[in-house]
Formats: structure tokens, C-alpha cells, sequence
């Protein structure tokens, strides 16, 4: 289940760079304008939550991040999810 996540993780850190770069705008701008910190809005485009762990932003943070893109939010998040159901 770990490694099917931080794949996930990936694909989703992926979609957010993709989405930022074709908004012309900087990770500190999204960072900013969302109300994250730099560092943080970074390791989610690394995949990461913290140094180690796999992704695993917020509801309130996904939908910042989607607002700041202006992209719907369904964009931003990959649709080959995990099951999620047997962790």
C-alpha cells in the first residue's frame, strides 16, 4: 500500500508542477497565494509532505492550491487513486 501512495504522490506532485508552470507563476507565488509556507508548497511538488512521507495535503490546502491555478480541482488530482480502503 505504501509504495501504490508515493506513487500516487508522485503523479500528483507532477500534475501540480504541470499546472503551475502553464500558470507562468512561482512556486513562491502559488505558495504565497495559497497561505503555505515555500518549503511546504515544494515538497509537494516533490511528492512529499515531509522529508520521507508521501504527499498527503489537505482538503482545505488542495482546494487553495486549485483556486490560486484557477484550475477545478478534480484537475489537479491524478484519478488512478489507490484503493484506499484496505490500509
Amino acid at each position: 500500500m505504501e509504495a501504490e501512495w508515493s506513487a500516487y504522490s508522485q503523479r500528483f506532485a507532477t500534475s501540480l508542477r504541470s499546472a503551475r508552470e502553464r500558470a507562468g507563476l512561482s512556486q513562491e507565488d502559488v505558495a504565497y497565494r495559497s497561505g503555505l509556507t515555500r518549503y511546504t508548497y515544494q515538497k509537494y511538488e516533490k511528492g512529499e509532505s515531509r522529508p520521507g512521507n508521501p504527499a498527503n495535503p489537505t482538503l482545505r490546502t488542495l482546494l487553495a492550491l486549485s483556486q490560486v491555478l484557477e484550475l477545478p480541482l478534480v484537475t489537479l488530482i491524478p484519478g488512478d487513486a489507490p484503493d484506499m480502503r484496505y490500509r
